[in-house]
Parts: C-alpha cells; sequence; structure tokens
C-alpha cells in the first residue's frame, strides 16, 4: 500500500476534524504529501467509515495512482498548495465561525496574537465554485506570505510542514475568527501592530515543549 502511514494520520485527523467541530457532514478534506505523491481523503465519504485503505494517493498532477474511491473534489487546490509552497500537509475545513466571516470581511486582522501562528492577518480569497481552478488560483494568492486562508462563502485552508502543524493552524485559525466575531458584538476590538505580531511569530519558532513519552 501507497503511503500507508500518510493514510493512518489522514484517518486520524479526519476523526478530530470532526470532533472538533471543524466541518459538517462529509465536507472538508485532507492531504499529506510524501516526495511526489500525495495521500488524500476521498470524496464525499462519511469519515467515521473512513479506514486506510479508503484514502486515496494522486501524483502532484492529481492523477489518481491506484484503484478506489474518487479523491476530494479540491483536488485542484491541494496540488497548488504543494506546487507553490513547501507544504507537507493540507487542510481544508468548513468550520462555523470562519465560514460566517467569510461572508462579510475581506480579512481576519490581528484581533489576537496568535494570527501570527498563520504569518498575519488572514485574508478571504474571492469566491469560486468549490473543486475549480479559479478557487485553487483564488486560495494561492490569499496565501501568499501566509500559511493559510479563509475561503469567501465557503470555509478555510491551512498548510504546514507536518499534518500535526497544518491542522493545529486550522484549529487556531476557527477560534481567533470566533473571539473577532464575538468581539464585535461588544464594540470594536483592539488590533494588534504588524510589529507585534513579527515579534510574536519571532517567539513562537521556540515555543512548546514534547512530553516524554514513558509507555
Amino acid at each position: 500500500m501507497l503511503l500507508h502511514d500518510e493514510r493512518v494520520q489522514l484517518v486520524e485527523y479526519c476523526r478530530r476534524m470532526q470532533a472538533d467541530a471543524l466541518t459538517v457532514g462529509t465536507s472538508g478534506n485532507l492531504s499529506i504529501r510524501s516526495g511526489d505523491h500525495i495521500a488524500i481523503t476521498p470524496s464525499g465519504a462519511a469519515y467515521e467509515h473512513l479506514t486506510p485503505e479508503s484514502i486515496c494517493v494522486i501524483d502532484l498532477d492529481g492523477n489518481s495512482l491506484e484503484d478506489g474511491l474518487e479523491p476530494s473534489s479540491e483536488v485542484p487546490m491541494h496540488t497548488s498548495v504543494y506546487k507553490s509552497t513547501d507544504a507537507r500537509a493540507v487542510v481544508h475545513t468548513h468550520p462555523l465561525y470562519a465560514s460566517t466571516l467569510s461572508a462579510v470581511v475581506d480579512e481576519l486582522p490581528a484581533v489576537h496574537y496568535m494570527v501570527a501562528l498563520l504569518g498575519g492577518p488572514v485574508r478571504v480569497a474571492p469566491y469560486a465554485t468549490f473543486g475549480s481552478p479559479e478557487l485553487a488560483e483564488n486560495s494561492i494568492k490569499a496565501m501568499e506570505g501566509r500559511f493559510g486562508a479563509i475561503l469567501q462563502n465557503h470555509g478555510a485552508t491551512t498548510y504546514g510542514d507536518s499534518i500535526a502543524k497544518a491542522y493545529t493552524r486550522s484549529v487556531y485559525l476557527e477560534w481567533v475568527c470566533q473571539m473577532y466575531y464575538q468581539a464585535k458584538l461588544l464594540g470594536q476590538p483592539n488590533i494588534l501592530p504588524d510589529d507585534e505580531i513579527a515579534r510574536v511569530a519571532e517567539k513562537l519558532t521556540t515555543y512548546g515543549q514534547t512530553v516524554p513519552d514513558k509507555s
């Protein structure tokens, strides 16, 4: 089986994405790149029924490398991210607050310093039909200098050098979207300046520890 370990990881993160309410039904999709191959979730398949064998494998041009289920409809977006960045994993979600804000704002401002994890204020990519080359192109433009983008009237996409980092960025993006939404209900939020976000981004490069596994 091609990319066995990557398939196992995708099944695990699909379960997490569902548990964390980052998507609804069968929407959303995830992928991991290994060399010139990409493991990607299948199109329209229930996450609770996924197994490593259900995960699709494609090349960088979107061609299926094995028989089985059809890969995600967002293959153009995933392959475009891999061709345009040093990404090793892509997470596309349909979370409530990011999707809500996508319909009314052009950018998620630095209302919290954790936007630094995304590279700064998060842009909203102009709307295009799901799965289309236009959506892929709009997403790449919105992600320039960033690790993610909000997709107008749609959802959000993040990437990273591992599925763990890409997923963490999705979680924080949705959290900051929720914070911004709630802050706007109370008044005009304070927005952090670019130089502060740059300082935080630098600090985040050395933040965090690994807890030893004593099992």
